[in-house]
């Protein structure tokens, strides 16, 4: 099993976005001196939920202050994005660190940054196939040519090409976020990892693996490829001598948090949106989640793993909203939870 943590900079009420960064970069260090696995980075346009605009910026940063920890992006939104623009920096990121970057894309939603960065509405609701097709073949071939309705060009060379980084292979791993069985069967015809959500449990969980292997083995994919496939499900981790104390740090910050970050969004167009309930949704979280003393957090962890086969988690542990608590509770998940789990 490899734990890793899911790092939003998040913007609580009364902080700045500068205060925000800064404890996403310390948790992500410290997540490195603790032992986790990877650090999974989100991306947000204009809005508190999240302030790094830019997944993989921020990824090229912390890969450079550390030596061991994988990073990966949580996800870089691929209909803003120019697919061959994105495989060039994910490409460098794989060579220059010795292959410790991974790339997880998803959808994203109908928000103004569709406007904003010009990629219209149809990117989101039917471009993302081509894009992510596009991706992939920049990433595994040593030459591509445009040939879609939206990306049409000339064929060019790959530079760099990801298989020349030291530590070999075809290149950085491809996660595809998941939120319904189209996108489910998206990633699993390709033979892509699934990310999936943390508003989501493991029953809901186990159903979309099963989906994706009955996907991936309808389009031919080889037992071996189905076998290997390393899911990630997100969640949210709080630790605590007790329970209560736990859920408590997290219901006192996170509804504020919610609230403000989740109203933030506009969409592109203005269709009409349902917003969680803050409090409702943080109790939520608490209840499918690690969020409590390690041993019980080291559980429901090994419980999720055995109900849906998933073998890696990306954990929110900003939950908090404070810099001195976020760093005690990564260095509680590396010393008193992850032993629990080997």
């Amino acid at each position: 099993m490899r734990v890793g943590s899911f790092v939003l900079a998040a913007q609580f009420p009364g902080q700045g976005q500068g205060e925000a960064l800064h404890r996403a970069v310390r948790s992500a260090e410290v997540a490195e001196e603790a032992g986790l696995d990877t650090i999974w980075l989100a991306e947000h346009h204009f809005v508190p939920y999240g302030t790094c605009p830019s997944a993989v910026t921020l990824a090229a940063l912390l890969l450079g202050r550390t030596r061991r920890i994988r990073v990966g992006t949580a996800v870089s939104v691929l209909p803003t994005a120019h697919p061959v623009a994105l495989g060039e920096q994910a490409a460098l990121l794989h060579v220059t660190s010795g292959g410790r970057f991974s790339l997880g894309v998803g959808r994203g939603g109908p928000w103004v940054d569709l406007e904003v960065f010009g990629a219209g509405l149809e990117a989101y609701e039917k471009g993302f196939p081509e894009s992510l097709d596009l991706l992939v073949r920049w990433l595994r071939e040593p030459s591509v040519a445009g040939e879609g309705k939206r990306f049409a060009f000339r064929e060019v060379p790959v530079v760099p090409r990801p298989s020349e980084a030291l530590t070999g292979g075809d290149g950085p791993e491809v996660v595809v976020a998941c939120t319904s069985p189209a996108s489910v069967r998206l990633a699993a015809e390709r033979g892509l990892s699934m990310l999936l959500g943390m508003h989501v449990g493991d029953e809901e969980k186990a159903e979309m693996v099963a989906l994706w292997r009955a996907c991936a083995r309808a389009a031919g994919r080889s037992s071996d490829e189905i076998a290997g496939a390393a899911h990630v499900s997100a969640g949210v981790a709080q630790i605590a001598d007790r329970r209560t104390d736990a859920a408590e740090a997290l219901l006192k910050a996170m509804p504020g948090w919610l609230k403000q970050g989740l109203e933030a969004h506009v969409t592109v167009d203005g269709r009409a949106r349902a917003m969680r309930d803050p409090l409702a949704y943080t109790e939520l979280l608490c209840g499918l989640h690690p969020v409590g003393t390690p041993q019980l957090c080291a559980d429901r962890l090994a419980a999720t793993s055995e109900r849906t086969g998933i073998t890696r988690f990306a954990l929110l542990v900003e939950g908090s909203g404070d810099l001195a608590a976020t760093e005690e509770n990564v260095r509680r998940l590396g010393a008193e939870v992850l032993p629990r789990l080997r």
